[in-house]
């Protein structure tokens, strides 16, 4: 693997150094929680609805449930995308993704203090340049951090269900170098592909891919490295948000 230190990026980033992200909280008038992402030229929507329900499966249990809805719009990417409505289904990439942010935020939640309600969170994809499912998991905890606040100011719950942050981020082998939050030039060229989900220091989830080529596991280390320092960051972003 070449040193990635050294390693020119065309978009003049550091192998090391995030897209310029920015997070708008509140974006929504009328959701329970919401806020507007921004990963460099990947734009997301993200919102949260609270229901006084459970899915069937739940019902009795006096726990509460998380799940999550997401989509690309239709001129989001270079050409325009169908919406999913209008072909009847869901792509399973859709349902892929939407399972991955549903489990990503119900592992960093008690779902028991929520009680019988579930909270729905809707990722919209207003614009894609690559690491749109890591842009969405990474609003979508700021989403839910507001509507749970909402449940504590009602009185709805007795104490905040949230135990840890939750983010996300891409990483990737480029031309044999570890670079962290690459966009879609670098995703199209990568030999490997990876998405690494963070709990402050815990990890979620991990996705990787040989796309090129099998990796070894001194390139998986320097990807997980590299979300390390990522996600740190992005934590820091959140709670700069939330105005934690």
């Amino acid at each position: 693997m070449s040193n990635s230190a050294v390693f020119s990026r065309y978009n003049g980033r550091q192998y090391d150094q995030l897209r310029p992200v920015v997070i708008y909280p509140n974006y929504y008038k009328h959701s329970d929680g919401s806020c507007f992402i921004k990963f460099g030229n990947t734009h997301v929507l993200c919102a949260a609805t609270i229901e006084d329900r459970v899915p069937l499966f739940l019902k009795g249990s006096r726990t509460g449930w998380i799940t999550a809805e997401y989509g690309l719009l239709p001129c989001s990417c270079s050409e325009r995308t169908d919406r999913e409505a209008a072909k009847g289904k869901q792509s399973g990439r859709t349902l892929e993704i939407q399972r991955l942010i549903s489990r990503s935020l119900r592992s960093a939640i008690d779902l028991s203090i929520l009680g019988e309600r579930q909270i729905k969170i809707d990722c919209d994809v207003i614009q894609a340049d690559g690491g749109t499912r890591t842009a969405s998991i990474t609003g979508a905890y700021v989403a839910l951090y507001i509507a749970c606040q909402k449940l504590l100011k009602n009185k709805s719950i007795s104490k905040n269900p949230i135990r840890s942050n939750v983010t996300a981020i891409s990483c990737g082998i480029v031309n044999g170098a570890a670079l962290l939050d690459i966009d879609y030039l670098e995703d199209s060229n990568a030999e490997v592909d990876s998405n690494f989900v963070i709990s402050d220091e815990s990890i979620i989830e991990i996705q990787s891919c040989g796309e090129k080529r099998p990796f070894k596991e001194e390139e998986f280390l320097a990807m997980l490295n590299l979300a390390k320092i990522g996600c740190k960051e992005l934590m820091l972003k959140q709670n700069e948000a939330l105005g934690l």
